[in-house]
């Protein structure tokens, strides 16, 4: 009989080929026969799941965005709930916003991935619209983490989050860019560095 094949598990396979590929020799190498060398598969597999190379980097690049996203929404419900003990916050806090950053093998993998997909959106209307809509992600993630610590009394009376919320991205932006060059250690001290400026002292 013949082997039945799951079409969502198959694009999430070759989505994850067309990450090695770019890690290891780029965005621009990630043609369709090198992503179906990489995955083990026929071209003609590959162009059986996706129209063409557009089409595919595309998903690839949803499909990154995605999975940070899962792992972020496992944070929220502890961390926004009014029950959760301070110090429990404070941690949370840190892990969830960790995850944006490459602090970790998997995370680094993902950082370098996403960058290069940044950079060619300069360039690609359609990636740009993946850029846009995570960075709009990221940003709304950052207001509803710090919104959840007002209403948990832990920050000072007097932020306007509207500024608080672009800052602490742009600190989560830069220091993803920082990638290879700034160790993990490091990160964890600024970010942790940066939310002590925004608790209130008996926080």
């Amino acid at each position: 009989m013949p082997k039945i094949v799951d079409p969502t598990a198959r694009r999430l396979e070759i989505a994850e080929a067309v990450f090695r590929v770019i890690q290891a020799d780029g965005l621009a190498q990630a043609s369709l026969r090198s992503v179906a060398d990489e995955a083990g598969l026929a071209i003609g597999s590959v162009r059986h799941y996706f129209r063409g190379h557009d089409e595919l980097i595309v998903f690839a690049m949803r499909a990154l965005g995605d999975r940070v996203e899962a792992r972020l929404l496992r944070h929220l419900p502890e961390l926004l709930d009014p029950e959760t003990p301070r110090s429990r916050r404070q941690e949370l806090t840190e892990a969830l916003l960790g995850e944006l950053l490459p602090l970790t093998e998997q995370t680094r993998a993902e950082t370098e991935v996403w960058l290069a997909f940044s950079a060619a959106a300069k360039n690609r209307p359609e990636l740009a619209e993946e850029v846009a809509r995570a960075h709009a992600g990221v940003r709304a993630l950052v207001r509803r983490v710090l919104e959840g610590a007002r209403g948990a009394g832990g920050l000072l009376d007097d932020l306007d989050l509207d500024v608080e919320t672009e800052r602490l991205a742009a600190l989560l932006d830069g220091l993803a860019m920082a990638s290879g060059r700034t160790s993990p250690e490091l990160m964890r001290t600024v970010l942790g560095r940066h939310l002590e400026t925004l608790r209130r002292p008996d926080q």
